[in-house]
């Protein structure tokens, strides 16, 4: 079996404690995903909004970056596993999502 032939699939997406993904091997959506992340999307959102707020925008952009260099990173990866395009994003997005609070 090729990485392409299963991508977008629960085996190769994990989503925060894959509380919302399907019971079985089934594509998943984008939105799947974010509902997935919910926690770290709302988290995330609150440190830059407090960053924003308390320091200025320029701090606020550097994490918007930092965010974006992981997302980039992993989606990288990814795609030089030979997953597809989607399977690429998708498991880009719910992987940073996912990892990012590991230190909370």
């Amino acid at each position: 079996m090729s990485p392409t032939e299963h991508c977008v699939t629960r085996n190769h997406i994990e989503v925060w404690h894959q509380r919302v993904l399907p019971p079985g091997t089934e594509r998943i959506t984008v939105w799947r995903v974010l509902c997935g992340s919910l926690v770290p999307i709302v988290v995330w959102t609150g440190i830059a909004s407090f960053v924003h707020i308390g320091f200025g925008p320029v701090p606020a952009g550097v994490l918007g970056g930092i965010f974006t260099l992981a997302f980039l990173a992993g989606f990288t990866i990814r795609r030089k596993g030979r997953h597809t395009v989607r399977c690429a994003l998708y498991g880009a997005l719910g992987g940073v999502l996912d990892k990012s609070l590991d230190g909370f």
